[in-house]
């Protein structure tokens, strides 16, 4: 079961959002200018390259395989990887440009019950946005060889940052409605 949204009928004003067939203003505060929901645009940095054509055949997790793929950064952004070798995990940020925009709640492989998707890793969401965090294998000019990215070939890549445990690692964090142990295991 999926739940649907269609863009031009939202209308959320509790929180200073409102769509207007399709165009999102926001304005924090009463009386400040509103921006434009339209100029919010990413700019691809490059692009995924993996054994992953569609969406069945990319694992659920990228930690559950140990495939390498390769992010090929373009050649403009290429001074922005300066020092990137030194770091043994990155965050990749990538755009899952094949997801469903439209789902708002789904049902995922850990069980029958419906949640939304801002409580789930489905790539079907509003912003299908994908976060993974990967193990450099190899830095050669341009291209960065990973392991454990879930992405399709060709997503277009939004960013990368550097993965630190002492940041980024929080062991205590859970996901209540998985089952103990559930979400490594699949």
């Amino acid at each position: 079961m999926t739940e649907t949204l269609a863009a031009n009928r939202l209308q959320v004003k509790g929180f200073g959002i409102v769509a207007f067939g399709g165009r999102l203003s926001y304005a924090a505060r009463e009386r400040e200018v509103a921006i434009s929901m339209d100029d919010c645009r990413f700019t691809p940095i490059g692009v995924v390259h993996s054994d992953y054509a569609e969406k069945k055949d990319a694992p659920r997790q990228g930690r559950h395989r140990d495939d390498v793929s390769t992010l090929e950064v373009f050649e403009p952004y290429e001074p922005a990887l300066q020092d990137v070798e030194t770091c043994s995990h990155l965050i990749v940020l990538y755009f899952q440009d094949r997801g469903d925009r439209s789902t708002l709640r789904t049902r995922t492989p850990w069980g029958p019950e419906v949640h939304g998707v801002f409580a789930t890793r489905s790539p079907n969401r509003p912003n299908p946005i994908g976060v993974c965090t990967v193990e450099l294998v190899e830095r050669s000019g341009r291209l960065l060889a990973v392991r454990w990215l879930d992405a399709l070939d060709g997503s277009p890549l939004l960013d990368i940052k550097p993965y630190s445990a002492g940041v980024d690692a929080v062991p205590e964090a859970t996901v209540g409605w998985h089952r103990k142990g559930d979400l490594g295991k699949r």
